[in-house]
């Protein structure tokens, strides 16, 4: 994969092309993650048969941790790891406890964007 940092030397066939994914000598795939929050400590996400496998584990993890900064060995899968209730999965920041209400944006382009400050701006002249 271009731009992935991995090495993939094709010489002794351990190496993989996926960001944190490596074979095994039994064949499998193990996949893992650094969690910079801890000083960069190792998360193991398991053991898998195919790189594939293990390299969306690892996508799954990365984008729970990162959101939509997450470097990831299939951006165009991104929408199966976004759900509705998703806010309430992630960390909450500054005590948790502060009463705002929290909306997540799968994608909106920016038609729908500006349609929406629209609506938001004639609601608020009505009222």
């Amino acid at each position: 994969m271009e731009g992935c940092g991995c090495v993939d030397d094709g010489s002794d066939g351990s190496e993989t092309k996926y960001r944190g994914v490596r074979r095994r000598p039994s064949g499998k795939f193990a996949a893992e993650i650094r969690d910079s929050r801890r000083q960069s400590a190792r998360i193991w996400l398991g053991t898998f048969d195919t790189a594939g496998e293990a390299a969306r584990a690892y996508d799954r993890a990365a984008y729970l941790m990162r959101g939509h900064l997450a470097v990831l060995n299939f951006p165009g899968e991104t929408h199966k790891y976004v759900r509705g209730s998703s806010s309430s999965q992630q960390p909450q920041h500054g005590g948790g406890g502060s009463g705002q209400q929290v909306m997540e944006l799968e994608y909106l382009d920016d038609k729908v964007l500006q349609d929406l400050l629209i609506k938001d701006g004639k609601e608020k002249k009505n009222s």
